[in-house]
């Protein structure tokens, strides 16, 4: 017996198999809306302890930037060496840890200070970065996502991330959310919520039209940055020269449709 037909005998015994592998389709309710620079070219997002993490991209405009999150007051910079083009961060303990593209290295830095404390190898290309509470979870613009010690960048495993079936390519930005890697789609309005362990695509959800067109300008760019606020769950996303950061809200497809945005 092939393994098709293995998989459909072994479906007409469990009922549960139909659901296996299905995809759940969100849409958002904006909640919030906090402003943001224009100028930050946004690669990696992350709220930690009331403050905000925010990596920037391009050459000649990488840098990290932290924020009072409360009421957005810049609380630290580091413009970095325009040699760099940099990409996603994330906060694990004491260290603050940003990805460059194509330079071979994670920038790792200070919690307190932001001073550089040295680096680590990087294989490949770095595109989005997370933690789990112990390793780093790291995209590289394929359907990989790579998990590394945090002591000093050694791979340890990857999974190769899949929806319907087919691998997943372009997975950018990334946040460790309850136990889920969520992940921007390169080049769409578009968040997908992967299980780490299978790499199986649980959850797509659509963002289309979330920065209105009118609030767009000729160097306004795609979609890209998720931040979980851990002291209340909620869950904020951008993008690349936008100038909101968005509070959203998952509505199952066919829910009630999504409120105006309200300043604070």
């Amino acid at each position: 017996m092939n393994a098709a037909l293995r998989h459909a005998a072994a479906c007409l015994l469990l009922p549960l198999c139909a659901a296996a592998g299905a995809v759940q389709d969100y849409e958002v309710r904006v909640l919030e809306r906090k402003p943001q620079s224009r100028e930050h070219f946004v690669q990696g997002l992350e709220i930690v302890d009331d403050k905000l993490y925010v990596s920037t991209g391009t050459y000649g405009g990488s840098g990290l930037y932290r924020y009072d999150f409360d009421d957005m007051r810049p609380q630290g910079a580091r413009r970095l060496d325009r040699r760099i083009f940099a990409e996603g961060v994330t906060v694990l303990g004491e260290r603050i840890y940003q990805l460059t593209w194509r330079n071979g290295r994670i920038l790792v830095y200070d919690r307190d200070s932001l001073r550089p404390r040295g680096g680590m190898p990087l294989r490949g290309e770095g595109w989005g970065l997370t933690n789990d509470g112990r390793r780093l979870v790291v995209s590289d613009g394929s359907a990989q996502l790579h998990f590394l010690a945090a002591e000093d960048g050694r791979h340890l495993h990857s999974v190769e991330v899949r929806e319907d079936g087919r691998p997943l390519r372009l997975l950018n930005e990334l946040e460790w959310v309850d136990g889920q890697v969520w992940a921007n789609v390169w080049r769409s309005d578009r968040i997908v919520i992967i299980d780490p362990d299978s790499g199986q695509v649980t959850a797509s959800i659509d963002l289309s039209g979330l920065l209105p067109a009118a609030e767009r300008r000729s160097d306004t760019d795609v979609l890209n940055g998720i931040a979980r606020d851990p002291a209340s769950g909620a869950i904020w996303v951008t993008g690349k020269r936008w100038p909101w950061l968005y509070r959203i809200e998952l509505l199952e497809v066919g829910e009630k449709p999504p409120l105006p945005a309200q300043s604070r």
